[in-house]
């Protein structure tokens, strides 16, 4: 499939998966994963209207944003290295993987040298994986009530990442564990304004997570492709 050919398929696939679950498809953003391809084709996605670019690193981000980072609205998907909150500062508007005091306070005081509020979303291990990043969700609510009066960290949902399932439907209970973790905290009102998004679903279970309630999807190989598409 060529790029043109992959968009129209995703879009076709999360429609009708809004349509099975009674949602708005415009409450679904789409994030390209573009960590592993290069600058040509970041610029190709961006051509075709995809103007959410999700990267891990900075390290390989860092000549695509060089080049392209006026067309695009950047978004952090990757753990992220307290000493390299400096590099992601002012050049990302999403960061999508805080999970961790340490890296808030760094995140507060960058942001606060240049006078800029980051939004942010806590990463949480739903599915309790060790080799997975992110909060248990009973370390969620101590860590929103140390950093909810962060003046430049805004925290507007949660962020998961589910096992990889050749069955797609085994991920369900990981993204439907995070939409009713969200909800609960919203009704404990632990948050200024109530979190809203649900960062959830990569290129193998994508219409699932948008079933459970995903506001932002992370896709790398089923929408972008491979390099020499």
């Amino acid at each position: 499939m060529q790029l043109e050919e992959r968009i129209q398929h995703v879009n076709e696939r999360i429609t009708a998966a809004c349509k099975r679950s009674g949602r708005n498809r415009e409450d679904v953003g789409v994030i390209a994963v573009t960590k592993y391809v290069s600058t040509a084709m970041t610029s190709k996605v961006l051509d075709h209207g995809l103007i959410h670019i999700g990267e891990n690193r900075w390290q390989n981000a860092e000549d695509k944003w060089n080049a392209l980072h006026d067309r695009g609205i950047w978004h952090f998907i990757g753990h992220l290295q307290t000493n390299k909150v400096k590099d992601v500062i002012g050049k990302f508007a999403y960061i999508h993987s805080l999970d961790r005091l340490s890296l808030a306070k760094e995140i507060e005081k960058k942001a606060g040298q240049v006078d800029l509020q980051v939004e942010c979303m806590l990463q949480v291990n739903i599915s309790g994986e060790e080799s997975k990043y992110g909060l248990e969700p009973e370390e969620v609510v101590p860590l929103l009530k140390q950093i909810r009066e962060f003046p430049h960290v805004h925290i507007t949902g949660l962020m998961t990442m589910a096992p990889f399932e050749e069955d797609a439907e085994r991920t369900r209970p990981v993204f439907r564990g995070l939409r009713e973790l969200r909800d609960d905290l919203n009704r404990q009102a632990l948050t200024n304004q109530p979190l809203t998004h649900l960062s959830m679903g990569m290129s193998n279970d994508y219409e699932v997570a948008v079933e459970e309630g995903a506001t932002w999807v992370r896709l790398g190989s089923v929408l972008v492709g491979k390099e020499e598409d």
